[in-house]
């Protein structure tokens, strides 16, 4: 069974984490200054979401934004609940070409590192207030 019923709910979740991820730009500087634009293109259920991080503090938009993105990145967002809850290796996913990846990865990794692993702290708290796993 799909972690996420519908893009709604993906985009509901996706939104209060990355309001938290803004709300505290410390964790998250070397994205905020990393003058990239990171779209990541959500697969079952279909989303996306623009991650702007040209200047402070981080903007993030949900659904089909216009512009161009320096990296884009397509998951399932099952296969990224998992990374998140930490059951899965993203460089696995990655290598594993479970994760499709356009533009420089090398630059990209260093900069999204630190988002990265912030989401990847918070994530849970929205795993639960949401109800997307069985107690």
């Amino acid at each position: 069974m799909a972690v996420y019923e519908s893009t709604e709910q993906l985009y509901a979740v996706m939104n209060d984490l990355f309001h938290a991820l803004a709300a505290d730009q410390s964790n998250i500087d070397d994205f905020t200054k990393s003058n990239m634009v990171v779209r990541i293109f959500f697969e079952d259920p279909d989303g996306e979401i623009l991650l702007d991080g040209r200047q402070p503090p981080l903007e993030f938009f949900l659904g089909p934004t216009p512009g161009k993105a320096n990296f884009e990145i397509r998951v399932p967002a099952d296969l990224l609940h998992e990374i998140w809850m930490g059951r899965e290796s993203l460089s696995s996913a990655f290598f594993s070409g479970r994760i499709k990846a356009k533009g420089n990865i090398f630059r990209a990794s260093r900069k999204l590192e630190g988002l990265f692993r912030q989401a990847e702290a918070l994530y849970p708290t929205y795993v639960n207030q949401y109800g997307l796993e069985a107690a």
